[in-house]
């Protein structure tokens, strides 16, 4: 039942992520966040309205930064200030565990994403160059 409850939660959160940037990577981000946080249906309530404004905060300063030609290291640092924020906002609607929990998967699946893209542009060249 906690599974079908998830995966539903799952589905709508996906819709709404989807509708907002149209990106399926956000939709598997959360999937992927979801199971590793090991979040109830309760928990997912409170937990995702912050993450969307979280994310949408992060958007807005990566934009920023290239609009502005911002160096690495000013990005790093608002970046920072913006996952303190969260960290105290999200500590209020979940145990400091989940919260880890949160973060860390965040930057496993940056990893992953970033691996898969390697990936795929390894096979792309190798196919290119079967076909010369």
């Amino acid at each position: 039942m906690k599974k079908l409850l998830l995966y539903i939660l799952f589905i709508i959160a996906g819709f709404t992520v989807q509708a907002q940037n149209g990106t399926r990577l956000e939709a598997l981000k959360i999937a992927y966040i979801t199971k590793k946080m090991d979040l109830s249906p309760e928990d997912a309530q409170k937990f995702w309205p912050i993450y969307n404004q979280y994310a949408a905060e992060l958007r807005q300063a990566r934009q920023y930064a290239q609009r502005n030609n911002q160096s690495e290291i000013e990005l790093d640092e608002v970046t920072l200030g913006i996952r303190k924020k969260y960290n105290s906002q999200f500590t209020q609607v979940l145990p400091p565990e989940k919260v880890n929990a949160f973060f860390k998967s965040e930057k496993e699946f940056g990893v992953f994403v970033q691996k898969e893209m390697e990936r795929r542009e390894l096979k792309t060249q190798r196919r290119n160059e079967n076909r010369q």
